[in-house]
C-alpha cells in the first residue's frame, strides 16, 4: 500500500513541477541569498534614471565628417556564423549560425538570431550620456565591407569611426575568432574641448524569441547574472513597467529555448541593466555603465564581450563571465549538470543522442539496481501477506492500537519492512527529474535524429501517415509503446489487495501517455527503456520468488 501512495506522490509531484513551470516559467532565485530587489520603473520612458547627458560645450570634431552616401553593409565571414553590420550606428542587422538550421525543412536556412528590421531596434547601438536611438542613429565609416576569416585567417577586425549624436567623435573596433561564437567589442570615446563632459556608456540590445519551436517549459525572455545570482524577467512582468538591476553585472542578454544573445563589460561593478517590454514581445536592454567624466582634450575606452551562440554548456564555459549560469536546471542543477556531461560524453562515443540517451537509462538503472531490487522484492513479501493482513484489519477494525501492534508483529514475524518498497522510489525521483529537466533543455538535442521516423529528439515523436490527424498531426507511436510498457509494468508488480487501488494504478498509464504526448521524444525515449528495463527486472524476481 505504501508503494503505490508513494508512486501516486511521485505522479502528482511529477504534475506540480509540469504545472508550476508552464504557470511560473521563471524559475525563483536561489534562496539564502540576499539579493537586489528589482526597482519597477514608471511605464513611460520619458525619465530614464541613466545617467545626465554631455553637459560641456560640444566639441571640436576631429573623426571624419558624415561621407555623404548611405550607411554600408559590413559582412562578416566565420566558421561559426555570416554577421552582417551596418555604418548605421555600427549596428548588427543580421547573425545566422551555421551550425543550426532554423528548421528540419531540407532548404531551410541558417538559424537567424537577430529578430529586429527597424534601424532603431538593431542591436548593439552605443551611446554616451544617454539612451541610442531618440538623438538620431549616427554614421560610422567603416574600414572594410568584408571579413572573411578561415583556419589560415583565424582573427580580424572592423573599425568604425564617427561622431555620436552629441558631437563626441567615436571609434568602434570589433574582433572575431573563426572558430568562435565571442566578439570582442571596444569603443573609444574622445572630447576635443576644452571642457569636461559627464555621461556614461550604454550599450543597447533587443531580442524576441528566434527558435522555430518554443516551450512554455522553458524560460524565453531577458535575463541577468547580477551579483552572483541569475535573474530571469518575464515579459508578462516587463508589460507592468520597465525594471532595473544595478550591482555587479556579469552579462545581460536575451534568452529562449536555445539560443542566447548577451553583452559582458569588462568590469561589472555598477552597471545598470534597463530592461523594458514593446509591444507584444519585443524587448529593450539597455547595459548601462557607472557616471563617468571624460577630461578635455582626453579619450576614453570602454570594452565588452560579445556572445550570439548557441546554450551549449561547455561552449558558455569557455567564454566566462558566468554566462553558463543562463543554462538554469534549477532545483535540479547539482545532478543535472553531471548528467548532461555523461550524455555528451556518451554521444562522442556512438554519435547518437537517442543510443546516448538509452545508455544513460541503462546507467543510472545498474545504479539503483540494487536498491530497486530490494524494494521491488519487499513489495513481492508484502503480496504475500496480504490475506494475513487482511483478516487483522477484519478482526480488529474497531481497534486500531491493537490492529497496529499485531501488524508490526506480522512484519517481524515474516521479516518484512513495510517501507522498504517506497524508499527506493523517493530516491530515484531527483535523479529523474535531473534527467527531465536535461532533457528538456538540452541544445545538443535539437534536431538530433534518432531511428526512422523520430528525426528530432527535441520534439514530440509523429510518425506521419499521409493524413492529418487533428491535434497530433502523425500517430505518436513512441508515446503508445510508452503507454503499453508502463500499463505492462503495472500488471507484473505486486497489488496491494485492494481493488480500488488496483484500479487506479492501471489508470496511470493512460494518464501519462496523454501527459507525455507532446513532450520531447528524447523524454519519451527515457521513460520507454526505463520501464523496459523496470519490467524485466519484476520478470526476475517474480521468477525468483516465485
Amino acid at each position: 500500500m505504501e508503494r503505490y501512495r508513494i508512486l501516486l506522490a511521485f505522479v502528482l509531484s511529477f504534475l506540480v513541477l509540469v504545472g508550476y513551470q508552464y504557470l511560473f516559467p521563471p524559475p525563483p532565485p536561489p534562496p539564502g541569498q540576499e539579493q537586489p530587489t528589482p526597482e519597477k520603473a514608471p511605464p513611460a520612458p520619458e525619465a530614464p534614471p541613466l545617467p545626465p547627458a554631455a553637459t560641456a560645450p560640444p566639441p571640436v570634431l576631429t573623426t571624419p565628417s558624415d561621407p555623404g552616401r548611405p550607411a554600408r553593409e559590413i559582412v562578416v565571414d566565420t566558421d561559426r556564423f555570416r554577421a552582417v553590420f551596418t555604418e548605421a550606428g555600427g549596428q548588427l542587422r543580421s547573425l545566422r549560425l551555421k551550425e543550426y538550421k532554423a528548421s528540419l525543412a531540407p532548404e531551410a536556412p541558417d538559424q537567424e538570431l537577430v529578430t529586429t528590421e527597424a534601424a532603431a531596434d538593431l542591436p548593439l547601438a552605443f551611446s554616451w550620456g544617454g539612451e541610442p536611438g531618440p538623438t538620431g542613429v549616427p554614421l560610422l565609416v567603416a574600414d572594410r565591407t568584408e571579413l572573411p576569416l578561415s583556419a589560415s585567417q583565424p582573427e580580424g577586425r572592423i573599425v568604425m569611426s564617427g561622431q555620436l549624436p552629441g558631437g563626441l567623435p567615436v571609434t568602434r573596433i570589433l574582433s572575431f575568432r573563426n572558430d568562435e561564437y565571442r566578439i570582442d567589442l571596444t569603443v573609444e570615446i574622445g572630447n576635443p574641448g576644452v571642457e569636461p563632459v559627464h555621461g556614461a556608456p550604454v550599450l543597447a540590445l533587443f531580442g524576441r524569441p528566434v527558435s522555430g519551436a518554443q516551450s512554455s517549459y522553458i524560460f524565453n525572455g531577458p535575463a541577468v547574472y547580477l551579483d552572483q545570482s541569475l535573474h530571469e524577467v518575464a515579459t508578462k512582468d516587463l508589460a507592468e513597467g520597465a525594471q532595473e538591476l544595478t550591482g555587479s553585472v556579469s552579462w545581460a542578454g536575451y534568452q529562449d529555448h536555445y539560443f542566447l544573445t548577451a553583452m559582458m563589460p569588462a568590469s561589472p561593478a555598477g552597471h545598470t541593466a534597463r530592461l523594458r517590454l514593446t509591444g507584444q514581445d519585443l524587448t529593450t536592454i539597455l547595459l548601462a555603465g557607472p557616471a563617468d567624466t571624460l577630461a578635455a582634450q582626453a579619450s576614453k575606452r570602454y570594452d565588452y564581450t560579445l556572445f550570439f551562440g548557441p546554450k551549449k554548456l561547455d561552449l558558455l564555459k569557455t567564454v566566462g563571465h558566468d554566462l553558463e549560469r543562463v543554462v538554469n536546471f534549477g532545483w535540479f542543477d547539482v545532478l543535472a549538470r553531471p548528467t548532461l556531461y555523461l550524455l555528451n560524453w556518451l554521444y562522442g562515443v556512438v554519435h547518437n543522442y537517442g543510443i546516448a540517451i538509452i545508455l544513460v537509462t541503462v546507467l543510472i538503472k545498474l545504479v539503483f539496481w540494487p536498491i530497486s531490487q530490494k524494494g521491488m522484492e519487499s513489495m513481492k513479501n508484502m503480496q504475500k501477506i496480504q490475506p494475513k493482513m487482511a483478516k487483522l484489519r477484519e478482526k480488529y477494525k474497531s481497534d486500531p492500537e491493537r490492529l497496529n501492534r499485531e501488524m508490526m508483529t506480522l512484519y517481524k514475524t515474516y521479516k518484512v519492512n513495510p517501507v522498504g518498497g517506497c524508499l527506493p522510489m523517493i530516491i530515484q525521483i531527483p535523479v529523474f527529474f535531473a534527467l527531465y529537466k536535461v532533457l528538456l533543455q538540452a541544445i545538443e538535442l535539437r534536431h538530433a535524429p534518432f531511428w526512422l521516423w523520430i528525426n528530432d529528439l527535441s520534439a514530440p515523436d509523429r510518425l506521419p501517415i499521409g493524413v492529418d490527424i487533428p491535434w497530433l498531426g502523425g500517430i505518436p507511436v513512441l508515446t503508445l509503446l510508452m503507454g503499453a510498457s508502463m500499463f505492462l509494468q503495472q500488471r507484473m508488480t505486486p497489488t496491494s489487495g485492494d481493488p480500488t487501488q488496483a484500479k487506479i494504478m492501471l489508470f496511470l498509464p493512460v494518464i501519462f501517455t496523454f501527459m507525455f504526448v507532446n513532450f520531447a521524444s528524447g523524454l519519451v525515449l527515457y521513460w520507454f527503456v526505463n520501464n523496459l528495463l523496470a519490467i524485466g527486472q519484476q520478470y526476475l524476481i517474480n521468477r525468483k520468488m516465485a
